[in-house]
């Protein structure tokens, strides 16, 4: 059975830094695409960012593009978003998901595990 879990939420103060973890288990993590996403309140589920199961490919949301970093370290099973320049607006719950897949995919659809979110308030 594949499990996500996220860590790293917080409360940060506008114009900071935060890293997310997401611990994985249950499947090779290296086979499998990962992905960021985020949901604020009233707002529907929003691709933050994906990263190949290789770790070359890359993509972003234009909201977070410049200011957030994807990783992954496939020997420890975990994938990153080290979040910098943080604004008001990124204020929202963060989910790690897997891909069915190898290949980083910006949809939900094509993630087949979610983590249960951690949340990252951001403040004036």
């Amino acid at each position: 059975q594949v499990q996500l879990v996220e860590s790293g939420g917080g409360l940060v103060q506008a114009g900071g830094s935060l890293r997310l973890s997401c611990a994985a288990s249950g499947r090779t993590f290296s086979n499998n695409a990962m992905g960021w996403f985020r949901q604020a309140p009233g707002k529907e589920r929003e691709f933050v960012s994906a990263i190949s199961g290789s770790g070359y490919i890359k993509y972003y949301g234009d909201s977070v593009k410049g200011r957030f970093t994807i990783s992954r370290d496939n020997a420890k099973n975990t994938l990153y978003l080290q979040m910098n320049s943080l604004k008001l607006e990124d204020t929202a719950v963060y989910y790690c998901a897997s891909d069915r897949s190898p290949l980083a995919h910006r949809t939900q659809g094509e993630y087949d595990y979610w983590g249960q979110g951690t949340q990252l308030t951001v403040s004036s």
